[in-house]
């Protein structure tokens, strides 16, 4: 009743290996078209790069700045004046008794 054939196991590890096969072949296909147009364009003629250094070194101006020193005389003065005497107030009476 069953429609199945019944393989030998040889024959299952064949048909794995081809599914194997298919699958890398698969893979590498898919990786050739990604990667398409790096791997098949022309190769471009870039122009060379030319780098020029100035072999003479420029001096930068030296810059001097006179401040004349400024003379300031300051003089301090100091005015005492004498305390005024504070009027005492009469002091309230205390009441010792409780």
């Amino acid at each position: 009743m069953s429609e199945e054939k019944q393989e030998g196991f040889f024959s299952q590890i064949k048909n794995q290996i081809i599914a194997g096969v298919g699958v890398v072949i698969t893979a590498g296909g898919g990786l050739v078209v990604s990667n398409m147009e790096a791997i098949f364009s022309p190769e471009k003629d870039e122009p060379q790069q030319v780098v020029v250094q100035d072999s003479t070194k420029v001096q930068q101006p030296v810059i001097n700045i006179n401040i004349p020193e400024q003379k300031t005389e300051t003089k301090t003065i100091i005015k005492e004046v004498p305390a005024k005497p504070q009027p005492t107030k009469p002091t309230e009476k205390v009441y010792d008794s409780w």
